[in-house]
C-alpha cells in the first residue's frame, strides 16, 4: 500500500462516488475505480459497497479510513516542517455560521491574508454543522459545542444579541414594555423547521408562538429589520452595520451565545492549520469585542 491509493481512498469516502473523487483529484472516475479495486485487492477486504446513492464505507472501509486520516495529517505536517516558518501559504476553508461569515470573518480574514500574501482562505456560510472528516472544511466555527466526533474544540469567544427595531415601524407599532408585548407585533426570525441549532431558537426562547417573517439568512433578518418590517433578535456585532435600528428593553432581553473552533482530531499536528487557528481565534476575539462596545 501506498500513500497515492490511501488519497484516492479518502477522496471516493468523503466524495461518496467515484466522479466527485476524481473533481477532487483531477483524475478521471475510471481511474478512480480502478485505483480503488487495485487497493481492495491489495488489502484483501471490500472496502465500499455501491448503491443507488452512492459508495458507502464498508466496516472494513470505516477501520481503515482514521488510519488513512492519520496518514494524511502527517504528510501535511512534514510538509510543514520542511517549508520553514515564513507566512501561511495554501488554500483554507471556514464553515460558519452565516452571522459570524458576514459581520466577522470577513475583516478578521482580510487581516490575516494582508499578513500571509500566499494564503487563500474560503468562507462557505451555511447554518449547519460542516462534516471535517469529508473535508467539507479545513475548520469550522459553530455555536454548540459537538459532543460527538473525533474533532478537537476550543471555545472562542462570548457575543450577544437584543431586540431591534427600526423607529418608523415603533413609531406605529403598540409599545414593547416586556416580553410578554411582543404577541401584539409581527415578529422577524428564523424558519423555525430550518432552524439547525437550538442555540438559533431566540424567539422560542422568549416565549414567541409565530414567526411573520422568517429567513434561514441573517442578513435577510436584519434587512427587514432596516426596512420597518417587524421586531426580531440581532447580534450586537452586526449592529454597528445598521445604526438606526433601536435596542429594546435591553434590560429584560440580552442574550449570551459562544462560538467555537471546530478542528478534526488529527490536524493537530498540522503546523500551518495550528497557527492559522491562533490567528483566527486571536482576531476574532477582539472583533466581536471592538464591533461590540460600538452598540
Amino acid at each position: 500500500m501506498d500513500w497515492d491509493d490511501l488519497r484516492i481512498f479518502l477522496a471516493v469516502a468523503r466524495s461518496e462516488s467515484l466522479s466527485g473523487a476524481g473533481k477532487r483529484l483531477k483524475i478521471d472516475a475510471a481511474t478512480v475505480g480502478r485505483r480503488i479495486a487495485r487497493l481492495e485487492d491489495a488489502m484483501g477486504a471490500r472496502l465500499f459497497a455501491k448503491s443507488p446513492q452512492g459508495y458507502a464505507l464498508t466496516e472494513e472501509g470505516n477501520r481503515l479510513l482514521p488510519h488513512a486520516e492519520r496518514a494524511e495529517s502527517a504528510l501535511d505536517g512534514a510538509r510543514e516542517a520542511l517549508s520553514g516558518p515564513e507566512g501561511l501559504t495554501g488554500q483554507i476553508r471556514i464553515g460558519a455560521p452565516d452571522g459570524c461569515a458576514n459581520y466577522l470573518l470577513p475583516q478578521v480574514l482580510a487581516r490575516i491574508c494582508d499578513a500571509n500574501p500566499g494564503l487563500e482562505v474560503q468562507i462557505v456560510a451555511l447554518p449547519r454543522v460542516f462534516n471535517l472528516s469529508k473535508r467539507e472544511a479545513d475548520l469550522a466555527i459553530a455555536v454548540s459545542r459537538p459532543t460527538a466526533g473525533r474533532l478537537t474544540v476550543q471555545k472562542l469567544t462570548d457575543y450577544h444579541l437584543h431586540l431591534a427595531a427600526h423607529p418608523d415601524y415603533l413609531s406605529r407599532a403598540a409599545p414593547i414594555d416586556s416580553p410578554a408585548d411582543l404577541v401584539h407585533h409581527r415578529l422577524i426570525g428564523y424558519i423555525p423547521d430550518m432552524i439547525h441549532d437550538k442555540e438559533l431558537d431566540y424567539l422560542a426562547e422568549l416565549g414567541a408562538r409565530s414567526v411573520a417573517l422568517a429567513s434561514n439568512s441573517v442578513s435577510v433578518q436584519l434587512h427587514w429589520l432596516r426596512a420597518g418590517a417587524g421586531v426580531g433578535v440581532v447580534h450586537d456585532f452586526a449592529l454597528p452595520t445598521a445604526p438606526e435600528l433601536v435596542k429594546l428593553i435591553p434590560g429584560q432581553v440580552a442574550l449570551t451565545r459562544s462560538f467555537w473552533l471546530i478542528r478534526h482530531a488529527d490536524d493537530g499536528r498540522v503546523e500551518r492549520l495550528n497557527r492559522f487557528a491562533d490567528l483566527l481565534a486571536q482576531g476574532l476575539r477582539a472583533e466581536v469585542a471592538r464591533l461590540e462596545s460600538l452598540t
